[in-house]
Order: structure tokens, then sequence, then C-alpha cells
């Protein structure tokens, strides 16, 4: 029986987030992907127009489960640093349950492929920075922090951090986990 095409081109996605699992990193051709799979090459083009658009479709997948679970969690709680305690956790955590996702994260497996890509994902983490710097902004607000601290440059402190864990994971070959020392950092990454 014939997959549906919805679930067939959610079958490609999570097959290439599984090769990218593989802390080998080697590259990814739609011949070993669709072989993965077990179909054509030609059936891989029905659903997705290029490689560059299996990316963008975990890309998508990408923003839709953080930016989710960020609007989740600044909704619900109120306290700025209560967000930034939960937000950056989250990304850590995603990060260590996804490690395919973790190569797109940092752009790693998006070197030879269609440039509007990386860009995508360095919007990605500006859009994650702007999120820091409103639950900062809060929280100053809230008297939480010291007024003092300059939220935009800790906000790209924070999202380096994260940035720099996630690379540190997939660099690892996977072994050295982004929530690594988390509780003994967080406090003083948020307290500043």
């Amino acid at each position: 029986m014939a997959a549906k095409p919805g679930e067939r081109k959610l079958q490609i996605l999570q097959n290439l987030a599984e090769m990218l699992q593989k802390p080998q990193g080697e590259k990814i051709t739609t011949a070993s992907l669709a072989a993965r799979i077990g179909v054509s090459e030609a059936a891989l083009y029905r659903h997705f127009a290029s490689k560059a658009q299996m990316f963008e479709g975990l890309i998508e997948f990408i923003e839709q489960t953080l930016f989710g679970l960020i609007n989740k969690i600044t909704s619900e709680e109120k306290s700025g640093v209560k967000q930034l305690e939960a937000v950056l956790p989250m990304l850590l955590g995603f990060a260590q349950k996804n490690p395919g996702m973790t190569r797109v994260l940092i752009g790693e497996v998006l070197v030879n492929e269609d440039s509007r890509l990386q860009i995508r994902i360095n919007q990605l983490h500006d859009r994650l920075e702007a999120t820091l710097k409103q639950s900062l902004r809060l929280a100053t607000s809230q008297q939480e922090i010291s007024a003092e601290i300059d939220a935009a440059a800790q906000a790209n402190l924070m999202i380096s951090f994260v940035v720099g864990r996630w690379h540190q994971f997939a660099k690892s070959g996977f072994k050295r986990e982004p929530m690594e020392f988390w509780i003994a950092q967080g406090r003083g990454l948020i307290k500043g």
C-alpha cells in the first residue's frame, strides 16, 4: 500500500534527520536517502523539488517546534527570569534529543547547500536572541535582575552559549551533551 503524500514527505524528512545523526558527518546525497527509504530518487523529487527543499522542511520543523515551545513558556510564565530558566534548557534539551537537527542548527550540514539555508538558520538564531532579550527586559522591569544589565549584550551572550553547546555536542560525535553543567552554569548566565 502506497504512503499518502503527506506521510511520504514526513518519512523522507525523518530519514534525513536520522542520517544526520551519524557523527561521521558523511555527505548525504539524494541517492543515499532514496536507498535508505527504499524508493527511487525520482520518488523523492515528487515530494521535494531539491535537496535544499528537504533541508528547508527540517528547518521549518525546528522553527515550529522551538517557537511553539517558547510561545507556550512565555504565555504561561509571567516572570522574565523563569522564562529564561525554561527557554535556555529547552534549547539545549532540543538539541540533545535531536542530534541530527543539531547539525542543521549549527549550519554544519548546510555548508555545501543553497546559501539561503544558512541565511535562514542565521535568522532563526536572531529570533531566538530577540526572544531572550525580551525575557531579560521583562526580568529587569520586574526587578528580578539588575537594571544595569545590558539586555542586548546578555541575550547575545546567552545565544552564543547555546550555539556553542550545540557545536560542542555535534563536534564531539554527540558525546558532550548540551545539558552538561547546565545547573552550575545556568544561574550565572541568567543572573549576570
